[in-house]
């Protein structure tokens, strides 16, 4: 994430973002090493901070490290050039200020001081410290992407407006398989008692941003063209359909609801989406694959809410448990993403150009969906298997409730288990409880013990 630096851009053809150098070696490095830094190691340091693990503080003085040799090799590459204006110096700027107001904060609130003054502030630092943590890893995405067409010299010029919307659409889809993510590993409990149902925040967001796109897609004033009028009716079927999920969130008595209008809407998106006329067969082929892949995201994710989960919060009461199915329609939502995001014009010409055929390109662009998606997948379980969980322990010989069929335990382990309850309440003021001592949680060796008193 090297800021602007001193090279030479003699280079530099004229109109031209870069020179037809090769990337050398050193830059090579600059690339994976911020990549693994900003990518890996600091969301992982962000989780492990989020569940006051002791790792915490050696993980991501480990990626401050990374990250400051890995800017330095961004000053010190030969081979090709860059335009010293381009986008991915400047944002470099502010996000390493970011980084070390960062270190600064979490400097200050190790210390632990606590009297005086330091005792009124110090609050302000922890929630800031907060904030700017969780916010980095998405400022690391924006400076990756920035990073890609920075090194290809794309996005310049005419392609500009094409760029944003492929890589804000992109990472917007992305963006919602990683909550969906969420809500569906460690979010059910959090979001019964906000006391609405998922598709009304569903809905509200494509509502909203519906309305955007409607007044923004074209440029009023002047004549309307094919693209402008498919990005326009496109926004006004999101808010269109975005209130009447949002109404359709809650039953007759003012209960949360499920339905189907999110899942809907991103199906229409996708079928919309994959008839954008194109000039190149890869490019047709690898929208054609978006479209389906979209359209699929929204058909199972109907499936799952009205016959999989048969419009109930979650599979099971406690929110811990999921159905195999649940992960489809989120996955697909990754994929998509990665499949928008790599459509641009210059990319497919690019590859156009490299002699690979689009069933190549697009497994690589799958590939990709499966790694962001695996990793998301991980960070989630280091945060669960280091939070408590609110489910009552059992003691039994075996350490087990015995096998469960579809999901639910044997009559006799449940029976013993509530005649165990109703045995015990006059012992309970004596007994220590789960969860009462936390000393587990500031280590990494916690792993899969805070969930042990849950049947598998």
């Amino acid at each position: 994430m090297a800021s602007a630096h001193d090279h030479s851009s003699t280079h530099i053809e004229e109109g031209e973002a870069v020179s037809v150098d090769p990337i050398d070696t050193t830059l090579w490095v600059h690339i994976f090493i911020q990549m693994f830094a900003w990518g890996v190691i600091f969301p992982l340091g962000m989780v492990l901070g989020i569940v006051k693990s002791r790792w915490h503080v050696p993980v991501q003085v480990f990626g401050t490290a990374l990250a400051i040799v890995g800017y330095a090799l961004g000053h010190m590459h030969g081979g090709r050039e860059f335009r010293h204006s381009n986008v991915h110096s400047k944002f470099a700027s502010p996000i390493s200020l970011m980084l070390f107001a960062q270190i600064l904060m979490g400097i200050y609130l190790k210390l632990h001081l606590e009297k005086g003054i330091n005792g009124k502030i110090r609050r302000f630092v922890k929630m800031g410290h907060g904030i700017v943590g969780k916010a980095l890893p998405v400022l690391a995405w924006t400076q990756m992407l920035f990073g890609g067409i920075t090194a290809l010299g794309f996005c310049q010029g005419e392609h500009v407006g094409q760029c944003l919307a492929h890589f804000i659409m992109g990472s917007a889809f992305i963006a919602y398989g990683i909550l969906l993510t969420l809500l569906l590993l460690v979010g059910q409990l959090w979001l019964r008692r906000t006391g609405r149902s998922q598709e009304f925040f569903d809905s509200a967001i494509i509502a909203a941003w519906g309305m955007v796109n409607t007044f923004t897609e074209h440029r009023w004033g002047t004549a309307w063209v094919k693209n402008d009028w498919q990005h326009t009716t496109m926004g006004i079927i999101w808010w269109a359909a975005g209130l009447a999920g949002v109404w359709l969130s809650k039953d007759r008595d003012g209960r949360p609801q499920r339905n189907f209008i999110p899942g809907f809407v991103i199906l229409i998106t996708g079928w919309a989406m994959s008839a954008h006329p194109q000039e190149l067969m890869i490019s047709a082929e690898t929208h054609k694959m978006f479209g389906y892949t979209l359209m699929a995201a929204g058909a199972t994710r109907i499936i799952e809410v009205s016959f999989v989960l048969r419009d109930r919060p979650g599979v099971s009461e406690n929110g811990r448990e999921t159905s195999s199915f649940q992960f489809v329609p989120v996955f697909l939502l990754y994929a998509s993403g990665f499949l928008f995001m790599g459509a641009t014009e210059e990319q497919m010409s690019l590859v156009a150009g490299s002699g690979m055929d689009h069933v190549a390109y697009i497994l690589i662009l799958y590939s990709l969906a499966f790694l962001l998606f695996l990793f998301v997948n991980a960070l989630i379980g280091v945060y669960d298997r280091n939070t408590p969980s609110d489910i009552p322990h059992k003691e039994v010989a075996n350490g087990r409730l015995g096998p469960r069929m579809n999901g639910n335990i044997p009559v006799r382990d449940a029976q013993e288990f509530e005649l165990e309850g109703l045995m015990s309440d006059d012992e309970d003021d004596g007994v220590r409880r789960p969860g009462e001592d936390d000393d587990g949680l500031n280590s990494l060796s916690t792993v899969g013990k805070n969930s042990d008193g849950v049947a598998h």
